[in-house]
């Protein structure tokens, strides 16, 4: 399972908005690289793929994630931060046991 918070929801939809993408959702996944090892990937998509797990959020944004990566991601939640510096949409990812500065990237 996959969490999101309200605050990262109402981002997400706000993105969306811009994208113009009235349907569909953030597609979360991971890939090999980053200084950690592997990297937190984020694409827009009009639907899911076959075989995703679709998470919804209590605010309405749908997070697509392939099976393989949702084996990393289990357990975690998506959050937005405001703040000026590392301003964005950030995991915390129990899955993790290290990470680097930036929090782009990790190891399990």
């Amino acid at each position: 399972m996959i969490a999101v918070t309200e605050k990262a929801s109402a981002h997400i939809q706000k993105l969306m908005a811009k994208q113009g993408l009235a349907e569909g959702g953030l597609r979360v996944g991971i890939k090999g690289g980053g200084c950690s090892g592997l990297s937190y990937t984020f694409s827009w998509e009009k639907e899911a793929r076959t075989g995703d797990e679709v998470f919804e959020s209590p605010g309405g944004a749908k997070i697509f994630v392939d099976k393989k990566s949702l084996l990393y991601l289990n357990g975690t939640t998506l959050e937005y931060d405001s703040a000026l510096m590392g301003k964005g949409l950030h995991f915390i990812n129990p899955n993790a046991t290290a990470s680097c500065g930036c929090g782009s990237s990790f190891t399990v």
